[in-house]
């Protein structure tokens, strides 16, 4: 035995020796058939690897070129016609084979899929976090709601609800005379309520006093144009359910509107949310979001 070989097995030998350190060290089960057929593979792997590259390092040192030339060659140089090596013919076509067992028999691609198991998993663990919290108090869903504020909401809103100086909506204040100015002329159809509102409604100059009242949370004097927003949203903007949404105050038929449906405002677009929070969840970030705009 030369001594490329010998080398090559002693390198070999070492890779062997330190994977299975590693394994120990991190306490890896190889009693789990995966965990157990992994390190053989890196074992196969490591001395495949230096056996072969040995073998054909060492035959280029001793062989010679033989055999039937091509006719194209490329300024003078060509190709001589030689079988493919056997040892790699047979580990492609075996290769081919096992690839064709694995997603047919062995592990079929429309048998398993990881996404699927935690969708699975998602899924059955909301039905029993919605079972636990069904009849959460008052504390527990504000508590719960700020958590998911923090997570989801605050990045664009702010930690404080304040919007970030006009980036996003300013939770600590109902609207703004901007926002209602712009819902006006923009309409707003894509909260889900079975009225919706058309664009450029029929105020004219009478925009502006309505906008003013309903931004300071619709006290002082009534604008008569009001008369128009009241048929959907009530004389008091508190809205008519399933009809239009509560323009005074925040509520929690309101925010659930929003974040499945998403909203387009004057201040730019709000995707919606309604495939990450469960109904109660829904329920806790309006619980939340209601105490900005009171001040708690």
């Amino acid at each position: 035995m030369n001594s490329l070989m010998i080398k090559a097995m002693a390198f070999s030998a070492v890779l062997i020796i330190a994977t299975i350190v590693v394994v120990e060290s991190m306490n890896i089960d190889l009693s789990d058939p995966i965990n157990l057929i992994t390190m053989i593979g890196a074992i196969a792997i490591a001395v495949l690897t230096f056996g072969v590259s040995a073998k054909y390092m060492n035959q280029m040192k001793t062989d010679k070129a033989s055999g039937e030339l091509a006719e194209e060659n490329w300024d003078g140089i060509g190709e001589y016609k030689n079988e493919l090596p056997a040892g790699w013919a047979y580990s492609f076509l075996g290769t081919l084979i096992w690839a064709l067992w694995y997603w047919t028999i062995g592990y079929p691609v429309n048998g398993f899929s990881q996404i699927g198991q935690w969708n699975e998993e998602v899924i059955e663990y909301n039905k029993k976090f919605e079972e636990t919290n069904k009849n959460a108090d008052a504390n527990t869903l504000q508590n719960m709601g700020e958590s998911i504020f923090l997570v989801q909401c605050a990045p664009c809103h702010g930690n404080t609800g304040d919007g970030l100086n006009g980036k996003a909506h300013d939770f600590t204040h109902r609207i703004s005379k901007k926002q209602v100015l712009a819902v006006i002329d923009q309409g707003s159809n894509q909260l889900g309520y079975a009225a919706g509102m058309p664009p450029k409604m029929a105020m004219g100059k009478d925009a502006e006093a309505v906008a003013e009242y309903v931004a300071n949370g619709m006290t002082g004097e009534q604008p008569a144009a009001f008369g128009v927003c009241a048929g959907c949203h009530g004389a008091d903007g508190k809205g008519i359910a399933g009809v239009a949404p509560n323009i005074k105050e925040f509520d929690e038929d309101l925010i659930v509107h929003v974040v499945q449906h998403g909203k387009k405002g004057a201040i730019g677009t709000m995707p919606a949310f309604h495939d990450r929070m469960t109904p109660v969840q829904m329920k806790a970030l309006a619980t939340y979001i209601k105490t900005l705009s009171e001040g708690e």
